[in-house]
């Protein structure tokens, strides 16, 4: 038998583990444990700061929002900007006698640094207090009443995810990249009103959830029984976010390497007739984020893409969100981005599809759009 909170206070990393770090950086919330899943995974339960609420949203208010990243810098991480300029100029520059006048008297380098302004301060406050899980032992709930009765209903995603799994169940973990397509959503909410929408490869069901506040409804999609019945579970949590817009999410099962949608009545998150029809005759978008680390799942979706774009009765935009994870292999012996290589190599070969059937067209998304959600939007997203 092994003590768990040991285990949890050490933990131990196996070569085939995946970790996200989204939830190192959610402000000022500790992760509770709140059970074991069928497969003996710890699950915890995070909330994620939302910048606007339910209520703002359904009466057509001003949504506040955050820039992305830091908007004292220039968008060009290789130059400073006016305002870093001036400061640097203030703060010294090197005199007649050069780099001796930096030197202290025993001849050690002395760093002028630029003064933390309130802004700094602010931005590290908000995107960058590292928190520990932490295990909820029996009795020691009221310990964290108070933080909890802080967060207001309209204004707080509460996700349950684990936190390292292997690389089969890395669905169960939040993505940076569903941050981001949740991001966009909110920006272009009006284009998504009242619209009928396909997810594929849902996992903890963070993005169907933001859409959900806006859309009429969003079916969520992802394989395993275990993940599905967490997403059910995330979906059920956040039920009084789509509740103004009257938005419905329905988590259901849809596996890449098979052809059909699974219409078994016995299989537990199955499709019924009437559902695969309404999908079919409204789905005007489809949605997928971080779900290209892996080639053949890469190589499945882009099948499954081309299968139900091309049954739906109209036209659809898809939207596709991800994260370019740079490894060194020793393959090439160099820093490279291989999933990514491949991923875009399948976007052209479907752009220069020609089967005189179906035409797609790629574009890509600028990212200078404001940030509606408390995490961190890293240069590779």
């Amino acid at each position: 038998m092994v003590d768990l909170a040991e285990e949890m206070d050490n933990p131990t990393f196996r070569s085939d583990t995946v970790l996200s770090d989204v939830h190192l950086h959610c402000p000022s919330k500790r992760h509770l444990m709140v059970r074991l899943n069928a497969v003996g995974q710890p699950v915890f339960l995070s909330s994620f700061k939302l910048l606007w609420s339910t209520e703002d949203l359904a009466s057509g208010k001003h949504v506040r929002e955050i820039t992305t990243g830091r908007e004292q810098q220039c968008r060009s991480g290789d130059e400073l900007c006016d305002k870093d300029r001036s400061n640097v100029k203030e703060e010294g520059e090197l005199n007649s006698e050069g780099v001796k006048a930096l030197l202290d008297d025993d001849g050690d380098l002395e760093v002028v640094r630029r003064p933390r302004s309130a802004s700094d301060l602010q931005a590290e406050d908000l995107l960058r207090d590292i928190v520990c899980p932490v295990i909820l032992m029996k009795g020691k709930e009221d310990a964290f009443e108070d933080e909890e009765q802080e967060c207001t209903c309209s204004d707080v995603v509460k996700i349950e995810h684990t936190m390292a799994t292997p690389l089969e169940d890395v669905g169960k973990q939040v993505w940076r990249a569903a941050f981001l397509l949740a991001d966009y959503i909110l920006f272009q909410r009006d284009t998504f009103r009242g619209c009928s929408v396909l997810e594929l490869g849902g996992g903890t069901g963070i993005t169907s959830i933001i859409m959900g506040t806006v859309a009429k409804r969003v079916y969520c999609t992802d394989v395993g029984e275990d993940l599905l019945g967490m997403c059910e579970q995330n979906v059920a949590l956040n039920k009084h976010l789509m509740e103004p817009g009257g938005g419905e999410i329905k988590v259901k099962e849809l596996d890449w390497l098979k052809d059909e949608f699974c219409t078994d009545p016995e299989a537990p998150y199955s499709w019924s007739e009437e559902e695969i029809a309404d999908l079919l005759d409204h789905c005007a978008v489809i949605m997928a984020a971080d779900v290209f680390y892996d080639d053949d799942l890469t190589d499945a979706l882009f099948r499954t893409l081309y299968r139900i774009t091309h049954n739906l009765r109209n036209s659809c935009t898809v939207y596709l969100a991800l994260e370019k994870r740079l490894n060194f292999t020793l393959r090439h012996m160099d820093i490279t981005c291989e999933a990514y290589s491949h991923f875009r190599n399948t976007l052209n070969d479907l752009e220069n599809l020609q089967d005189g059937k179906m035409k797609y067209t790629v574009e890509p998304v600028k990212l200078d759009f404001s940030q509606f959600l408390v995490y961190e939007r890293i240069e590779q997203l």
